[in-house]
């Protein structure tokens, strides 16, 4: 099984930044796919970065050229600059990865969520 622990969110005022963090322990082969979604109270879940093994990333409408995912490989792990954010950007981030992982012997892919970690941008 696979853990991924989140790290980073918290208050920050309109304007500001912030950097999240999401690393991934396990008996991990390869890794497709990592990001982050988000989801506001009374709102779907909605992407908002996320990075293939090629190194493409792909980002939501509502944070491009202000959001920035990067990640290191050998540590499994993604980062979210955050700049430049406002209030709308307020909800609990999800970090989610598809990987490819060795389970009793198996290869397996799978897919996971982390448990999220909250960002308020507020005055």
């Amino acid at each position: 099984q696979v853990q991924l622990a989140e790290s980073g969110g918290g208050l920050v005022q309109p304007g500001g930044s912030l950097k999240l963090s999401c690393a991934a322990s396990g008996i991990i082969l390869s890794i497709n796919v990592m990001g982050w979604y988000r989801q506001a109270p009374g709102k779907e879940r909605e992407l908002v970065a996320i990075i293939t093994s090629s190194g493409t990333t792909n980002y939501g409408d509502s944070v491009k050229g202000r959001f920035t995912l990067s990640r290191d490989n050998a540590k499994n792990t993604v980062y979210l600059q955050m700049n430049s954010l406002k209030p709308e950007d307020t909800a609990v981030y999800y970090c989610n990865t598809f990987l490819r992982e060795l389970i009793d012997g198996r290869i397996r892919s799978s897919d996971y969520w982390g448990q999220g970690t909250q960002v308020t941008v507020s005055s």
